[in-house]
Formats: structure tokens, C-alpha cells, sequence
């Protein structure tokens, strides 16, 4: 068996990589890599002292784990503790995952964190729109807009300043975010996307319908702090192929927002989403770790 390996050529299953090659493939610095190594545990498992370090098929999938779970809003020190419980085959995929996440882009990052800062609202809207007209939304999300929130966020809590810059650039994202109207959607009945229980945190969901757009899946967009009540209305009048439901925050992920919704026929692809869930065996229920998955089991829900 063959896999691709992180330059996109075919390799042997029990090749191994450098720091940089692997850092340039899940969009960090090498830094970040021995910081992780150091500190997490999640190094190559096969590295001796005073060698360099090589990284198996195996270590880039955990890595990428743990990047997709840093991307969805999770903590380092949990996201690392996902990676290294996860069970990784041979070839180094673990069962069910499709993810591409793509390289982060410090330049633009570091010039939409400027215009930030200085309130430069034309120019943020300005790069964000040419990122995602040029890239797509799924990429763009990935290389420069969850960097971006990353490094806004960790102004805020690393100093307790920049919290009017955080609501700035939410409010310019959901402007440039915004799904345009699907002509011939290729489902006939949309998919419904919302935030559960008191959730506000709903900025994912907007990227996740301008991301579905792009590929003509139709979407109800319920947005934040969505009850199980009007959940539930909307799923008997629309029956929709798919579900997508977020939690960002853990007393928000209640099981109870997808163990109770009515039944319908042709019955539902479930997808949660955000580090608010409690990732334990539901069945038939997904969990994705990143955009690109969400789009991938919503596509695969509608027959795209």
C-alpha cells in the first residue's frame, strides 16, 4: 500500500519526514513542532537523543489532529491530549478522517492584524474578501482567518487588552462571510445549520454556510443560541438531509440537542461540531474537527 506523503509525492508507508517539510504541510513554524515535542510528548515516537528528528506517517497524522482541534477553538494542552489518544493506523489515517488543511499565511495574517489594531476597516474587509474570492472560504479559513482570530484572542488573554479588536473583526468577518444566493442549489431540501442552547459563539456557522454555498449546497441558518424547540419546528416542516449543530463552549454541548430532535424520513445525517461536545460513542452521530471535514460529511449527506 501507498499513501501521499506531505510534498505530494507517492511514498513507501514507513518513510519519514523532516521538521520542516512536516511544519510547512499543517501550517506551523518548526518552533511550534519541538514546543509541542517538548512540552505535549508528541514528538516522532521513534526519535533518539542527538539524532534529528523524523516524523512518520503516524506522528503527521496525530500532528494534524492536533492542529485541525487548535483550529476549532480547542486548548493546546487538550488538543494535545486528543492527539496522542488517537488511533492511528499503519499508513498513518485514522478511520473515517478526510482533512486538508492548508498552510497558514503569516504575511497576510500579520497585515490583517495590523489593520486590526488600527481600525483599518476598509482594508480588512479589502484582503479578507480577495482571500476568500482567491482561495475559497475553506482555505481561506484555514490559512488566514483562524490564525488571525488565534492571534487576536491571544492578545486579549495574554494582556487583557484588545477585546474592542476581537468584536471589530467578528463583525467585518460575518459582513464578508455572507452566503451569496444559490441559483440551482444541487439539494432540494437545505440543511440546517445552528448553534445549540445559549451558544453565541456562531462565527463558525457563518463560515460553514458561505463554505456550502461554494459547493451550491442550500442552508437554514438559525444561527446562535438556538432552542431545542425551534429545532425541532424546523425539522418537521423541512425534513433536512443533514444537521449541523455547534457548541463552543462545553455547558452548551448538551446530548440532549440531538438525542431529541423528532424523527423524519429519510432520517438525517447528524454533524457536531466545536470543542463544546463531549466526544463520546453516540452511533451514527459525526464529529468534525475542522471546516473542511464539516463540508465533507455535509456533501457526502446530500449525495454531493
Amino acid at each position: 500500500m501507498v499513501s501521499l506523503d506531505i510534498e505530494g509525492k507517492d511514498c513507501a508507508v514507513n518513510e519519514f519526514f523532516t521538521v520542516s517539510s512536516v511544519a510547512r504541510r499543517i501550517g506551523v513554524a518548526p518552533a511550534t513542532l519541538r514546543t509541542w515535542d517538548l512540552r505535549y510528548g508528541l514528538g516522532p515516537e521513534d526519535h533518539e537523543p542527538g539524532t534529528h528528528r523524523r516524523y512518520s506517517l503516524k506522528d503527521v497524522a496525530r500532528l494534524t489532529h492536533m492542529r485541525n482541534l487548535i483550529s476549532s477553538g480547542v486548548s493546546a494542552g487538550e488538543a494535545a491530549q486528543g492527539a496522542l489518544s488517537l488511533k492511528v493506523s499503519g499508513t498513518g489515517s485514522k478511520a473515517g478522517a478526510t482533512s486538508a488543511v492548508a498552510p497558514v499565511d503569516e504575511e497576510i495574517v500579520v497585515a490583517l492584524y495590523r489593520s486590526a489594531k488600527s481600525f483599518d476597516t476598509a482594508s480588512l474587509q479589502r484582503i479578507l474578501s480577495n482571500c476568500i474570492n482567491e482561495l475559497g472560504v475553506v482555505d481561506a479559513w484555514h490559512s488566514v482567518i483562524t490564525p488571525l482570530l488565534h492571534k487576536v484572542g491571544h492578545r486579549w488573554a495574554d494582556n487583557s487588552d484588545g477585546i474592542e479588536v476581537e468584536h471589530l473583526l467578528s463583525e467585518i468577518l460575518i459582513k464578508v462571510l455572507q452566503a451569496p444566493k444559490i441559483v440551482k442549489p444541487i439539494n432540494p431540501r437545505p440543511v440546517l445549520l445552528a448553534c445549540v442552547g445559549e451558544e453565541l459563539h456562531s462565527l463558525a456557522i457563518h463560515a460553514l454556510c458561505a463554505a456550502l454555498a461554494e459547493r451550491k449546497i442550500e442552508s437554514y441558518f438559525l444561527g446562535s443560541r438556538t432552542p431545542l424547540e425551534a429545532l425541532s419546528q424546523v425539522i418537521k416542516r423541512s425534513a433536512p438531509p443533514a444537521i449541523f449543530l455547534w457548541a463552543q463552549l462545553p455547558e452548551h454541548g448538551e446530548a440532549k440537542y440531538f438525542q431529541s430532535l423528532p424523527k423524519v424520513r429519510p432520517a438525517p445525517r447528524i454533524v457536531l461540531g466545536g470543542p463544546g461536545w463531549n466526544r463520546v460513542d453516540y452511533g451514527s452521530v459525526a464529529f468534525v474537527d475542522d471546516l473542511y471535514s464539516a463540508c465533507e460529511e455535509i456533501s457526502r449527506a446530500v449525495g454531493a
